[in-house]
């Protein structure tokens, strides 16, 4: 057997780009799973079940002897999950909390292919420095938080927050790409073909 096609389950543009970087070629489809995390769920697992929840999801829109990855990022503090905002007020919370902090980015790639499923996690440290009032509220106004984990983008104009990261950059934006490439590579020896 061999692995037809490489899919990415996901209709981030950041994971787009990232993925871009691997020079190999693939296309995109954008399953909906729900992301809701279980109340018994510890934050690496509830990442990991997204990200095969949604590499699943995408199988099911993609050739059956496609090789398709799923990814999810989540924010941890003080052993929270923050998810994507749902208001000014839920945003303007989670920055407070974020603020003068250090907290956890996580981001989990899955990759199923011909019945084979493999996950891997990679995480970063990021500290903060402290946010005034008015920087919160601009950066809200920037649009850039309304849909990414945490709150924030480190890519984008939350760049000037961060004093310090531990880790991988590219946890953090979405798709570790050194990690991502091993699972690929990975995957392709198990199934025994090359997309």
């Amino acid at each position: 057997m061999s692995v037809s096609s490489l899919v990415l389950a996901s209709g981030s543009p950041r994971r787009f780009e990232l993925l871009q970087l691997l020079d190999r070629p693939f296309t995109v489809v954008r399953p909906d799973v729900v992301e809701q995390r279980n109340a018994t769920e510890s934050p690496t697992d509830y990442v990991k079940r997204l990200a095969v929840d949604k590499a699943r999801a995408g199988l099911a829109l993609a050739s059956a002897d496609a090789l398709v990855l799923g990814a999810d990022t989540i924010v941890v503090a003080d052993g929270q999950v923050l998810e994507k905002p749902t208001s000014f007020e839920h945003f303007a919370g989670m920055m407070q909390q974020l603020s003068g902090q250090t907290h956890q980015a996580v981001t989990a790639v899955a990759a199923v292919c011909q019945g084979i499923e493999r996950v891997i996690v990679s995480a970063a440290k990021v500290t903060f420095k402290p946010l005034s009032s008015e920087e919160i509220a601009d950066y809200w106004r920037s649009g850039e938080p309304h849909d990414k984990a945490g709150g924030y983008g480190i890519q984008g104009r939350a760049a000037k927050f961060v004093t310090h990261i531990e880790g991988s950059y590219f946890a953090v934006v979405g798709l570790p790409v050194y990690e991502t490439e091993q699972l690929i590579v990975a995957l392709i020896n198990d199934i025994g073909g090359r997309p």
